[in-house]
């Protein structure tokens, strides 16, 4: 059985479909990109995946049970929009993390905010954006979690801040948990990702493991998605 199990999965808002009889199966003990063109339905597959979106059709399958508060216990995820308080400072936000989620390891945050160079007493409206995404990485991370869902976790920093949390998601990915990582920012992820799925218009037009398709298709996965997408 695979974590993630997807069967003609459609999701609508009002006429315009974001996800079209989609199929999709993925493992553990690997960490997959996400990509495709704005509008393709990553946000929302990965709203669904994380039980904030029962509104579709077809079966979802998260470790066998239907996405609902049980498997709520076992994805750790981070949507695209911070739900963090610019009140809050990064100590602040481990405690609340600490009280809510069983799983989350507050000795493996401090690691974190230590590798990221955070302040634990710094409010979250004195740091960039990148110091924020960190922040945000840092907890959901820090869940000892079978499956975590990454929407665009490195979207709007700079370059040596997304490389920096991209070592930081490698360096606290289990050897069995499933890490699925949505971006458009193909040439960052291309080393650290096992598969990759492209989407458009909600359906996957290609799922294959990285080095496979670079060794058949002869091409880098940012080469792939520009002919694909082009």
């Amino acid at each position: 059985m695979s974590l993630i199990e997807l069967k003609d999965l459609s999701k609508n808002y009002g006429h315009v479909r974001a996800l079209d009889r989609l199929n999709l199966n993925l493992d553990g003990g690997r960490i997959v990109g996400l990509a495709g063109p704005n509008g393709s339905g990553k946000t929302t597959l990965l709203r669904i995946l994380g039980a904030f979106d029962a509104a579709y059709s077809g079966e979802v399958r998260i470790d066998g049970h239907k996405p609902g508060l049980e498997t709520r216990s076992i994805v750790s995820y981070l949507p695209d929009k911070t739900a963090l308080s610019d009140w809050m400072t990064a100590n602040q936000a481990i405690a609340i993390y600490k009280n809510f989620f069983a799983d989350f390891d507050e000795g493996r945050a401090r690691e974190m905010l230590d590798f990221f160079k955070l302040e634990g007493s710094q409010k979250l409206s004195q740091m960039s954006k990148g110091m924020r995404e960190k922040v945000q990485i840092m907890l959901v991370m820090s869940r000892d979690a079978k499956i975590y869902l990454l929407d665009e976790p490195i979207s709007g920093v700079d370059p040596a801040s997304r490389k920096t949390i991209l070592r930081g998601i490698i360096s606290q990915a289990s050897e069995n948990s499933l890490v699925l990582l949505s971006t458009h920012l193909i040439q960052d992820i291309e080393p650290i990702v096992d598969e990759i799925v492209f989407l458009d218009y909600g359906r996957v037009v290609l799922h294959e493991q990285a080095d496979k398709m670079r060794a058949e298709r002869g091409q880098s996965l940012n080469e792939a998605f520009e002919e694909i997408f082009a």
